[in-house]
């Protein structure tokens, strides 16, 4: 199989080199297996041939972006070919006057961000890792972020893609219009397969005029229900942040411990809301912003009125999750969704776990819209039986969401980590749907096999 793929695609473009393999084995989850051998495509006919070829011999390919997903999602878990995208990095067109960007997958997403907000323009989803990952695995996940409460997640910017399907067959649906009803929205149909349906190679993604100004409040209260009833308060009022974050009082511990007690004011639970837009809307709106938060019993409000300010408070967000590692703990970190209305719950449900397992959970992430990072704390996990435990809380943990309507992940994906949950989560006839489709576009499961539609 090697030197055959070598043969169709070039030696330089095929490795079965062990450290190759090894780093083509794993994600940022724990599971690990390795491929036969890896694919480095460098354009869309280098995707088609290594497709037609697997298609034809009935071999598994995993496609492979940045590699920095939370799932599994990545890992080619029944060997074959790991098709890797990295090499494909182009930002083919910036075009503000369609107002679209058209990407290789490989990009980096803060590459494009950083292109578009030198023309003016804006690529608003901002995922934690937006510096390492890539827009073809940000359109694998449909990736999100703390802006998508206002600006929306990465589905809503997907205009047009080229694919390239299982048999090797490369088609376009879509467009660089910003309104098409034309046919089905396949589009949107690839935007969060995993990898399952066909490989994106080239994607047209919608941009926006950059807002004039951002700043940003944070405030701390005595207790997350507090916190809570703030966001609820804020966008009640008609306000619509841009971002609007909360931190659970174990996190904040874990944060003064790391950073230094200096680095955040007393308090049991952290708020950030992030507004932009135009300078004079920006100005009132955080005077009123202020306001109504110091009506609401918090223990203090600081304004950052400036872009640096707020970088400031959005790398001190970023360090929570490094707090948390400094623990010496292993974090699972679950992306699940609860309605809005639903925090105050979640946090305490989460206290009770807590009392239940002996394993520490904490909590932050995106309030606005419900979607809180809810990290398992974990020791020793590498000891069979605490995995068995931890494990045995996840059920519990995804049991209790999906029965307060809640769904098992907003971000990551299913992947791996989350296929044990799957049916429970769709149901038996929207289950029998997605295979149906799968079934459809590639009959021989060859496309990221044993993940959760196995």
């Amino acid at each position: 199989m090697i030197s055959e793929l070598q043969n169709v695609l070039g030696a330089d473009k095929v490795s079965s080199a062990a450290d190759v393999l090894a780093t083509h084995s794993i994600d940022k989850w724990h599971a690990s297996h390795h491929p036969e051998v890896v694919v480095f495509a460098e354009a869309t006919e280098d995707v088609s041939r290594t497709l037609r070829f697997a298609h034809e011999r009935g071999i598994p390919v995993t496609t492979r972006g940045a590699g920095v997903g939370y799932v599994g999602g990545c890992v080619p878990i029944q060997g074959g070919i790991a098709l890797s995208v990295a090499r494909m990095t182009k930002l083919l067109e910036l075009a503000p006057a369609d107002g679209v960007a058209v990407v290789q997958p490989g990009l980096i997403t803060a590459d494009l961000a950083d292109a578009a907000r030198a023309a003016g323009w804006y690529y608003p989803p901002d995922p934690a890792s937006l510096k390492e990952c890539s827009i073809g695995g940000n359109i694998a996940t449909n990736a999100g972020g703390p802006r998508c409460l206002k600006y929306g997640v990465t589905k809503n910017y997907v205009l047009g893609l080229e694919v390239v399907l299982a048999d090797g067959e490369v088609f376009r649906t879509g467009s660089r219009c910003h309104k098409n009803k034309t046919g089905f929205d396949l589009a949107a149909l690839f935007t969060g397969s995993e990898g399952m349906l066909g490989i994106v190679t080239e994607a047209t993604l919608r941009i926006i005029p950059h807002p004039e100004r951002r700043a940003m409040l944070t405030s701390t209260f005595a207790t997350f229900a507090e916190a809570a009833a703030a966001v609820q308060a804020i966008l009640g009022s008609g306000h619509l942040p841009s971002a609007l974050e909360i931190t659970d009082g174990f996190t904040l511990r874990a944060a003064r411990e790391y950073l230094g007690d200096a680095a955040l004011p007393d308090g049991d639970a952290h708020l950030i809301v992030e507004i932009d837009g135009r300078d004079a809307a920006v100005s009132a709106e955080l005077a009123e912003l202020e306001g109504l938060l110091n009506g609401l019993h918090a223990l203090g409000v600081e304004r950052h009125p400036t872009d640096e300010a707020c970088e400031g408070i959005w790398q001190l967000r970023r360090d929570f999750s490094y707090s948390l590692r400094h623990t010496g703990l292993t974090k699972l970190n679950e992306d699940i969704v609860v309605p809005r209305s639903k925090l105050v719950d979640l946090v305490e449900f989460a206290r009770r776990l807590e009392e239940d397992t002996g394993i520490a959970v904490a909590c932050f992430g995106h309030a606005g819209d419900g979607n809180i990072h809810t990290n398992l704390m974990v020791e020793d996990y590498d000891d069979p039986a605490v995995r068995q435990r931890a494990d045995a809380a996840l059920d519990v943990l995804f049991t209790w969401i999906l029965g307060q309507g809640g769904v098992i992940t907003g971000e990551h994906g299913v992947g791996l980590a989350k296929k044990p949950w799957i049916r429970q989560a769709l149901g038996e006839t929207s289950l029998a749907a997605h295979r149906n489709i799968k079934a459809a576009l590639d009959p021989k499961g060859i496309l990221n096999p044993g993940k959760f539609l196995d």
